[in-house]
């Protein structure tokens, strides 16, 4: 271990692992070092033996739930867009190799107490119960818009900067109503407040686009993948990557100090009386508590079932959003769904996590809306855990920290603080221009 890396990374959280990854790629040096005896982090994968010590003390799950090692539960779990930055960058890495994908059934969002497909495109929005007719035909227009804008072709902007114009004033001019808003804000663009509408509209035109040609790739009822056995299998492969790159993995390792020069820069990390060397240090916020800040609290349920989530039309994996105004809330709620055809759980159990950031000292309670919409549970386990962000400066002492997993059941938020970090470690931008058809084995 007394050898001098270029990187350190601390924690082998999904995060950390393709950061790892890419750093290693890129010929850098790179030890990575986790106090855990296990991969993941804060975002591992349980099987039933490990979900029943951790939320009920012992490790004796009743029978009837069926065999532990067909449990894969992620702790954190969120679907892939299908042509977002994350299967870029697995493309880019050629970690897709080591990996299995299957589509996502369904993509749902919650309006006025009831669970209705998420319309993506022209023709869903003229058959969705979630609008009447003449708000379907504005919805259409406003959806064509969008989905013929380039940014580079003046002709399909209809005279609007939309660096200038905001999300609202553009939405204005289609004359959509609330309800309307709602969910193209929320289940579309994937917005997690209402802040965006406030904000230049490109943005949210750029998101529903990522949507709709997510949804096209796989042909499939929504625009998700999700790897088979769960997101337990990207921090490993992740790992095997660094590996073949020459990087060095130690898991079990206890303390992991970090030093720093008398400049205040890290130089080093101290584990069992040994010190490796290094320039740069990459990590989870539970490594440097002092250079980070409480944000605040996600709340989430986990449930094991017997059935599909009802009135989505018998999907075996979905996501449904229920976006905040719904609930008179400041952020949204998600439920994610997944079962056996992911490899998740044993034959005929269904995996249902209901999360959220926490707004009241009582979590449970703020689930509860979503809990609603499961219908009968096996077993259900609640928790809460405080989210971190940096607060350091990293060009002063070359840690870089990243921020904790939000509510979010999709991974659009992880995936920018990925791409952020990289650049501030290495001074350049990743180049995520590859062949998406790379991936095209993920359909199974």
């Amino acid at each position: 271990m007394d050898e001098e890396y270029d990187v350190i990374v601390l924690g082998t959280g999904l995060k950390e692992c393709i950061l790892s990854g890419l750093l290693s790629v890129d010929g850098l040096k790179v030890l990575h070092m986790d106090r855990n005896d296990y991969y993941g982090g804060e975002s591992t994968s349980l099987n039933l033996v490990q979900l029943w010590k951790r939320f009920r003390g012992s490790d004796r799950p009743p029978t009837q739930l069926g065999s532990s090692r067909d449990y894969n539960v992620d702790m954190i779990p969120k679907f892939i867009m299908a042509n977002d930055a994350l299967v870029r960058v697995l493309i880019h890495t050629d970690v897709t190799k080591y990996l299995y994908f299957k589509a996502v059934d369904g993509s749902f969002v919650y309006n006025k107490g009831k669970v209705h497909k998420v319309p993506a495109i022209d023709m869903e929005a003229l058959k969705s119960p979630l609008m009447g007719i003449f708000e379907k035909r504005r919805a259409r227009k406003f959806i064509i818009y969008v989905q013929d804008y380039k940014e580079s072709d003046p002709k399909t902007h209809e005279g609007l900067d939309l660096t200038r114009v905001t999300a609202r004033e553009l939405i204005t001019k289609y004359g959509l109503d609330e309800n309307t808003v709602d969910f193209i804000g929320h289940a579309l663009a994937l917005h997690r407040d209402d802040r965006y509408l406030d904000k230049p509209a490109l943005d949210t035109v750029k998101r529903m686009k990522l949507y709709a040609e997510s949804l096209a790739r796989f042909q499939g009822g929504s625009p998700y993948i999700y790897p088979l056995y769960g997101l337990g299998e990207l921090p490993q492969a992740f790992a095997r990557l660094s590996a073949v790159y020459g990087g060095t993995y130690m898991l079990n390792k206890p303390e992991c100090k970090v030093e720093f020069d008398e400049e205040g820069k890290v130089c080093g990390v101290t584990s069992e009386g040994e010190t490796a060397k290094c320039k740069k240090v990459v990590c989870d916020p539970s490594y440097l508590t002092n250079k980070v800040r409480k944000v605040g609290k996600v709340a989430r349920a986990i449930a094991i079932m017997s059935h599909p989530i009802p009135n989505t039309n018998d999907s075996h994996s979905v996501q449904i959003i229920l976006p905040q105004k719904q609930l008179g809330r400041k952020s949204d709620l998600y439920l994610f769904c997944c079962s056996y055809t992911h490899n998740v759980a044993p034959k005929g159990k269904f995996i249902a996590f209901v999360s959220t950031e926490a707004e009241t000292d009582n979590p449970e309670s703020e689930l509860k809306p979503g809990i609603d919409l499961l219908g009968q549970v096996d077993e259900i386990f609640f928790e809460a855990y405080d989210r971190f962000e940096p607060v350091n400066e990293p060009s002063l002492d070359n840690c870089f920290i990243s921020t904790s997993y939000d509510a979010t059941t999709h991974f659009e938020s992880t995936v920018d603080d990925v791409l952020n970090m990289y650049t501030l470690i290495t001074g350049k931008v990743l180049d995520l221009n590859v062949d998406l058809s790379a991936a095209s084995a993920t359909e199974e």
